[in-house]
């Protein structure tokens, strides 16, 4: 059986809907956080909204409409709004390592403290859906909340946020370095390898081609942001021929 190729670069890909559910500050949309060693790319699908990020630059508010592309480098923190319909296609950088736990959310900083105290609000249990999702609720107002402080309480808050979430994920780093490893670092490799073979003048890796089709995925997640639909990677097939 053909080893399926990976995503371009070592990629990840979801389809995003954004929550539609409102928020304390009269918004509507998802739970603000940040990715500690993944850039992000929102494709606006359809709809209408914003990304709202902190940065040590302040707090800034991109509009979002359909075939907008916006991205954002480790240590963005981001808040999905939604103001009609919001739907995104998610590029990934590093396949493997948000689902890995490459996020943190902005809890307030008594939420912070260790990563069991943490995982006692982050995490959605195994509960049935709408036990899921009253806790993805609780789990966004917290964090809008705790986002909320990091605005007004200026580059120290920043700080003391960006140190808190280092310490959360510490335990977490053999396993993000396994999947960079396997995914984004081999499929750079690959490249190099391929690069160098032809200096040889040696094209045999073109007779390797192959085609690889993931189909639409369900929404099967109450994700940070909205309702999410991840391509798993494995679950691709090769098109017969023809199509």
């Amino acid at each position: 059986m053909t080893e399926q190729p990976l995503l371009p670069g070592g990629v990840g890909l979801s389809r995003l809907r954004v929550y539609p559910w409102d928020t304390a500050d009269g918004l509507h949309g998802g739970s603000p956080h940040l990715h500690l060693t993944c850039t992000e790319c929102y494709c606006v699908l359809g709809g209408t909204g914003e990304l709202h990020t902190l940065t040590a630059e302040g707090l800034r508010k991109v509009s979002l409409a359909a075939g907008d592309a916006v991205w954002f480098t480790p240590g963005t923190i981001h808040r999905a709004v939604n103001t009609g319909d919001l739907r995104v296609q998610v590029v990934m950088q590093n396949d493997g390592l948000p689902e890995a736990g490459d996020a943190v959310l902005t809890f307030p900083p008594e939420y912070l403290a260790s990563p069991q105290t943490y995982a006692s609000v982050a995490s959605l249990g195994n509960g049935g859906a709408a036990e899921r999702e009253e806790r993805a609720r609780r789990r966004r107002d917290l964090a809008i909340a705790g986002f909320g402080e990091l605005v007004a309480g200026g580059p120290r808050a920043l700080e003391e946020f960006h140190a808190a979430a280092v310490a959360l994920v510490r335990d977490r780093l053999d396993e993000w370095e396994k999947a960079w490893r396997e995914k984004a670092l081999a499929a750079a490799k690959r490249t190099g390898a391929q690069i160098e073979a032809l200096r040889r003048g040696d094209g045999s890796h073109l007779r390797e081609a192959t085609v690889a089709r993931l189909a639409a995925p369900p929404e099967s997640a109450f994700g940070m942001c909205g309702y999410l639909a991840p391509y798993p990677r494995e679950g691709a097939t090769t098109p017969p021929a023809g199509t």
